[in-house]
């Protein structure tokens, strides 16, 4: 077999990791990456001496990297941390708060008060979850789907005793097992790790408590999130792949029969025998390749995930009553998650996530000070187009962690950077903004999903979070997995060996 080229647009975790992949099979591989470093959303912040993630903070389902370890034969470029405890959850109540451990007795002991016998309870809980996940997940979680009759075939291989998880939301299958709200959101924060609210969540991602609990547990990485970035970049450098910085994909050309070259806003053309598009699917359909099905219009009414506004900031001093992953509630959990999507909520009175960074990697921050990530989910720009307003919502919410930790942060601030949705989607081609793409409701999930395989031209294909299987990091992992198999399936694979 010839040595074919495939040319990765775009050099997030799914791109980097699918390159790998094609590596090991014999591919000549070349990115292009629209920014000036690679990493996607997993990036870093460089500031008057602290260093920030900009995005994933600790992930879940670590396995998957073992897995892509192993299929390209080589040890994993960074070292693992696991995290135990997992996160603090503060609420607005004076002294209320919970430390959420992967150990039940430890867990038992923080909800013994609001949620008798709570151990039995989760233990039936993580049963129902871990049946989920193993009658899923090779079924439909990493499994490419053909057709509609192949993906509906699929789904009734799925034991009936999981149908009613179709039907209900998160919320309300934690709620089959637990009477306390306070337990019941946070179970469910887990959600939000997919863009979403409990409320709006199929059940059948209950299954992420199972992978947080039992089967793998959250984990870091020793120096930094980036550094899975670094070692995959030094990897593939060394088996002589090159990444074209600042080159963003902009129109294609093609001959009729196949897609021939990508083209970069300087007109400069990208030949290539397979692209696989690491940017998001659907807007890059829509957008450069001027699909009527992928319009704005009609993108605009799919369901998207919420967007991000991030504050870094580099404190000071130390905060050692801080945890280093913390999450801050308020006592309207409903009313808020209803109405965060469609910016019916006060962002001055908001829900986010605070990742003090120098915790364990203490490089991120000079000696006696700290690197503090803040994260508020917030409506896209559909919904809310207008952010004049960033400075006084990271002010609010400043003020807001500084009143329930105890510290004034008011004259410690010495480093603050703030993005708010419009950059999100102008440095990372995001959808409105929108953190994690497409959002997961059943018209947008498996084969509903946009594939990993263009419909038009059979040398073009996709990987990342709007298409298969979803979002976050395992997920981006998995589906360099998937489309791999479609390129290995359509082209063959000469094994070869990476330095």
């Amino acid at each position: 077999m010839d040595r074919r080229k495939a040319l990765v647009v775009g050099s997030g975790i799914a791109g980097l990791s699918t390159a790998l992949r094609l590596v090991r099979r014999g591919y000549e591989v070349e990115i292009v990456e629209k920014n000036s470093r690679a990493g996607g959303r997993m990036n870093i912040i460089e500031k008057d001496g602290f260093t920030f993630d900009t995005g994933p903070t600790f992930f879940s389902m670590s396995y998957e990297f073992a897995e892509l370890a192993a299929d390209i034969n080589k040890e994993l470029p960074f070292e693992l941390r696991e995290l135990d405890p997992l996160y603090t959850v503060w609420y607005d109540e004076p002294g209320k708060r919970y430390t959420v451990y992967k150990d039940l007795e430890k867990l038992a002991k923080e909800f013994e008060k609001v949620e008798p016998a709570f151990r039995e309870k989760m233990e039936a809980y993580l049963k129902s979850t871990g049946r989920l996940y193993y009658d899923t997940e090779s079924l439909i979680i990493k499994n490419n789907f053909d057709s509609m009759m192949h993906y509906v075939s699929t789904l009734f291989k799925v034991p009936v005793v999981h149908l009613p998880k179709l039907f209900r939301t998160f919320w309300k299958e934690v709620s089959r097992y637990f009477e306390s709200d306070d337990v019941r959101e946070i179970l469910s924060l887990v959600s939000f790790f997919l863009g979403g609210t409990p409320f709006d969540t199929p059940s059948v991602f209950t299954m992420l408590s199972f992978t947080e609990f039992v089967h793998d547990g959250y984990y870091n990485v020793n120096g930094g999130m980036y550094k899975i970035v670094e070692g995959f970049v030094k990897m593939l450098e060394a088996n002589g792949v090159k990444i074209h910085y600042g080159n963003e994909i902009v129109n294609i050309e093609t001959n009729g029969m196949g897609l021939q070259s990508l083209v970069d806003q300087n007109n400069k053309r990208w030949a290539s025998d397979i692209f696989v598009v690491n940017s998001d699917a659907a807007l890059f359909r829509g957008k450069v390749l001027k699909r009527k099905k992928y319009t704005e219009e009609k993108l605009d009414r799919k369901k998207w995930t919420m967007a991000p506004f991030t504050v870094y900031l580099g404190i000071d001093q130390k905060l050692p009553e801080l945890k280093m992953h913390n999450y801050f509630l308020r006592g309207n959990f409903k009313e808020y998650s209803d109405k965060i999507y469609k910016n019916q909520a006060s962002l001055e009175q908001a829900y986010y996530y605070v990742n003090v960074v120098s915790r364990l990697n203490r490089d991120a921050a000079p000696e006696g000070k700290e690197s503090v990530f803040i994260l508020c989910p917030v409506p896209d720009l559909r919904y809310k187009s207008d952010w004049s307003d960033r400075e006084k919502i990271a002010d609010a919410i400043i003020a807001d962690l500084s009143r329930r930790t105890g510290y004034d942060l008011s004259d410690k601030i010495i480093s603050k950077t703030i993005l708010s949705p419009i950059d999100w989607r102008d440095t990372f081609n995001l959808h409105r903004g929108s953190g994690l793409g497409l959002g997961h409701n059943m018209m947008q999930m498996g084969y509903l999903r946009p594939s990993n395989r263009d419909e038009k031209f059979e040398n073009l294909f996709y990987t990342g979070s709007s298409t298969l299987p979803g979002t976050g990091i395992p997920m981006a992992i998995i589906s360099s997995k998937l489309v791999t198999e479609r390129i290995e399936k359509q082209y063959g694979l000469i094994l070869t060996d990476l330095h």
